[in-house]
Parts: structure tokens; C-alpha cells; sequence
């Protein structure tokens, strides 16, 4: 099986730039502005800011053992939210792996880090399967799933990309966003990660939201 994921950005589903975050965060930076038209100190990260984006607010779904959960129940930590699929071949399970070692770096702060796996493969992502392969690279991942409707308006909702792309012996592999979302833990959405970011950047980025959240 080869390489399936897209690297596609929050955009849009029908394969909008990497550059349109970039252009909605400079575009919520507009009141960014203290009184006096002093502009407020910004903070820099290494994955793309999105904060005011109007998407990405609504997540759900329920998790590996039946129980439905929502963004809103993850307030006070730190939310990493990533859509893909456990028959992933490579950008999955790294990008889940280095979130796994991101939190072990962050020592006691990597318990207000929570990451959030949302299948988009729902027909073969059977709860039993979705919780071993996510909790064996962190017990504390959470790992989502839906009917194809469900997922659908989530995936919408996140403006995210995915598609079955038939393989040969009558099977499917998925093309799928390959990025993740970071929450704030005020429940905002604040950075659109893209792979390959690394986990040097990714946990200089989480430590800073982290902080700022006291």
C-alpha cells in the first residue's frame, strides 16, 4: 500500500492551499489592537496560527467505549485533534506517536495535553481496534468514531479532507488531511499543525499555549 495521505490544509474539502490558515490568521489579528491602537504582543508558534478561525468548533462523537464526548469536556488542557485512520501506512501513526513523546517531554505538564484521534475509516475502525492502536502509544488518547454521516459533518465542520481510494484485490486504502488542530485550554481553536512539523517545534508550541494558560 503506498502513501495515501494528502497534505492539505484546514482549507476545504475540495483541496484549497496550505496558505488559506495563513491568510485567516493574519485576518484574526485584525483585533489584535489595545486601546490607543497599540497592537497587543502576539505570541509566535512554529505551526500556523489560526486563532478566531470560524470553523473547527463543534466536535461530537462518541469514543472507544461507547460514551459520547465533546470539545467542551477537554477545557483546561491543551486538545490535539487529528482525523485519520489505523490502516494508515505512515503519517497516522507518527504524527500520534510524536504527540506521544511530545507529552513524555512536557513531564508533569503532559497530563493537560490531550490527543484526540478521529477516525475517518468508520466501516473497518471498530471501537476494540481504535482503542489498542491508539492506547498502545499512550493510554491517554481518545480515540472517536461515528456512522458515515456523523463523520461526515465532522470532517466538514474541520473543514477536513478524506476519500476512499480503491486498491487492487477489491480494497481501499484513504486519502485524508494530513494536519491536526490544537485547542487552547480555554476550548479555542489556536494552530493548525502541519505533518512534518517535528516534535522539537510541536512541543515548544503546546508549552507556550500551556503557560500562557497559567
Amino acid at each position: 500500500m503506498g502513501r495515501r495521505t494528502v497534505l492539505r490544509s484546514a482549507g476545504g474539502l475540495a483541496g484549497a492551499a496550505v496558505a488559506l490558515p495563513v491568510t485567516l490568521a493574519a485576518l484574526a489579528g485584525c483585533d489584535k489592537v489595545q486601546p490607543g491602537g497599540v497592537p497587543k504582543p502576539t505570541a509566535k508558534f512554529n505551526a500556523v496560527d489560526i486563532t478566531g478561525a470560524d470553523y473547527a468548533r463543534r466536535l461530537q462523537l462518541n469514543d472507544f467505549d461507547g460514551k459520547p464526548r465533546n470539545l467542551a469536556e477537554f477545557k483546561g488542557k491543551v486538545v490535539f485533534v487529528f482525523f485519520g485512520f489505523t490502516q494508515c501506512p505512515d503519517v497516522c501513526p507518527t504524527t500520534m506517536a510524536e504527540l506521544a513523546e511530545v507529552r513524555r517531554r512536557l513531564g508533569a505538564d503532559g497530563e493537560r495535553v490531550q490527543g484526540v484521534f478521529v477516525s475517518v475509516d468508520p466501516e473497518r475502525d471498530t471501537p476494540v481496534l481504535l482503542k489498542a492502536y491508539l492506547t498502545g502509544m499512550d493510554p491517554s488518547f481518545v480515540g472517536l468514531t461515528g456512522s458515515l454521516a456523523d463523520i461526515d459533518a465532522t470532517a466538514r465542520e474541520f473543514k477536513v479532507f478524506y476519500q476512499k481510494v480503491p486498491t487492487s484485490g477489491g480494497g481501499y486504502t484513504l486519502d485524508h488531511t494530513a494536519g491536526a488542530y490544537v485547542f487552547d485550554p480555554a476550548g479555542q481553536v489556536r494552530l493548525f499543525v502541519r505533518y512534518g512539523l517535528g516534535v522539537d517545534a510541536l512541543t515548544a508550541d503546546l508549552k507556550q499555549l500551556l503557560s500562557a494558560a497559567g
